[in-house]
């Protein structure tokens, strides 16, 4: 089996799963709704959406860097793009990238696809006891 760092067993690719799919979905709902450039005079809701993203990049490339086998990586490379361009949505607003959304979209779902393939590898691996 791969050397995960990570995503060690079963139940953490599960959960990995579970918030990318969500993020996923939420990532399709919003993005039909229209963002303006953050500026001095944004509403505090679009800033505090703002520093959401930048903790939550920062947090999935801190994890894209100390994840172990390529998949591990690459899944995590994917929710981190996928974060970063939520992020410069945010900060640039839809008029300058207006393909932010489709990224978004494009790299949670390789993120997913990758999730399931680590997971399927985990189950491959539980013993016969377990099931």
């Amino acid at each position: 089996m791969r050397r995960y760092v990570i995503l060690t067993n079963r139940k953490r690719a599960i959960i990995a799963l579970v918030h990318t799919i969500a993020f996923l979905a939420l990532a399709l709902a919003t993005g039909t709704i229209t963002v303006q450039s953050l500026h001095i005079g944004s509403r505090p809701s679009a800033w505090i959406v703002a520093g959401i993203f930048l903790l939550v990049t920062t947090a999935l490339l801190a994890l894209t860097a100390i994840s172990g086998s390529l998949r591990e990586r690459l899944y995590f490379a994917c929710c981190t793009t996928s974060a970063g361009f939520g992020l410069a949505r945010q900060l640039l607003g839809d008029q300058q990238l207006h393909a932010a959304v489709y990224i978004r979209v494009a790299m949670l779902a390789c993120a997913v696809f990758l999730g399931v393939m680590i997971l399927r590898e985990h189950s491959a691996h539980v013993p016969a006891s377990m099931n």
